[in-house]
């Protein structure tokens, strides 16, 4: 499976602009499985430095995760406010320290806080579902390249289907950077 439509300047991205690989996930913020991707993640970040471009795009599975979408829209307001990567984890941390289950417009206002948001613009962005297109639009391009359950990872537009343990996905990217 490829990815679809490739990265663009429309995605969050973090990491080199001329980084040689590319990581690109479709992630849930209220599955516990992309908490747990979360700090993989990060260690491949700093492993890799320069040379891995990480971007993250919107899957929430609302059917069981209702407040998935939610979280990501508050992902989206953060990003409104030049605080994306700090919000997304943010999100991962209280996901992992309280459980995905204590998800809720307090839960969002207290991530928001911990970022130092404009909680009222949070709050006005969600309640209005402000993002809520631009996260529709990921979850389509998630469906079209494939993605059925998160966390999925794609490495230069192409669907990863192994493990996401630091080893596993740390190798594939160093094949794929040779």
């Amino acid at each position: 499976m490829t990815l679809k439509p490739p990265v663009s300047e429309h995605d969050h991205s973090a990491g080199g602009p001329n980084a040689r690989v590319t990581l690109v996930e479709y992630g849930d913020y209220q599955c516990p499985h992309c908490a747990a991707a979360e700090p993989v993640v990060r260690a491949l970040q700093k492993r890799f430095g320069s040379e891995l471009a990480f971007v993250f795009r919107n899957f929430p599975l609302q059917e069981i995760h209702p407040a998935a979408e939610g979280a990501a829209e508050l992902a989206e307001a953060a990003a409104a406010q030049g605080k994306f990567w700090e919000a997304h984890h943010a999100i991962f941390a209280w996901s992992r320290q309280h459980g995905p289950e204590s998800f809720g417009a307090e839960a969002f206002l207290a991530i928001a806080g911990s970022v130092h948001l404009d909680a009222v613009a949070v709050r006005d962005a969600i309640g209005e579902h402000r993002y809520l297109e631009r996260i529709r639009s990921d979850f389509t391009s998630g469906v079209r390249s494939g993605v059925n359950g998160t966390p999925t990872f794609f490495i230069d537009g192409r669907r990863h289907d192994g493990a996401f343990d630091e080893d596993t996905l740390g190798g594939a990217l160093a094949q794929t950077e040779r």
